[in-house]
């Protein structure tokens, strides 16, 4: 399940990735646009910027932006940096991998087993899905509906 922080950074990677062509976004405009609470916002705007997917200038004319094209910017990445790892139990996490308290055998272990797919499966959408192709996703989806 994401968090606030996650959803909130997601909406406003999309919203500077709609607006990348146009240069730097006021950070006022993101959190009126997208309903992120102004703070909140910049907390995850400097862990965004702290791992280069964004950048920032400060002052008159400032604002941010992507760092990178939005084609370069995957799903995997933001989560992953504003989440933490993607696994849903810490026996099948590859960044943060921690034994099981309860379990006695970790290679005869089903749920191990069910949940190391579970991530593997989440891996593969979310590191092959960048904020671009996401958003062309979206954008397929509202002509048919």
């Amino acid at each position: 399940m994401l968090t606030k922080k996650t959803k909130y950074g997601l909406k406003a990677m999309f919203f500077l990735s709609r607006h990348y062509s146009e240069g730097l976004v006021l950070i006022s405009d993101i959190s009126r646009e997208e309903h992120i609470p102004r703070k909140f916002l910049e907390l995850i705007l400097l862990d965004l910027k702290k791992q280069g997917l964004v950048k920032s200038k400060m002052g008159k004319g400032g604002g941010y932006s992507l760092a990178r094209d939005p084609e370069d910017i995957y799903i995997g990445q933001i989560v992953r940096i504003l989440e933490g790892p993607l696994a849903p139990i810490p026996c099948v996490s590859k960044t943060a991998y921690a034994e099981c308290d309860e379990c006695i055998n970790e290679k005869t272990c089903e749920i191990r087993k069910m949940m190391m797919q579970v991530r593997d499966a989440t891996a593969a959408i979310l590191d092959q899905t960048s904020l671009l192709t996401a958003q062309t996703a979206s954008y397929r989806l509202e002509k048919i509906m």
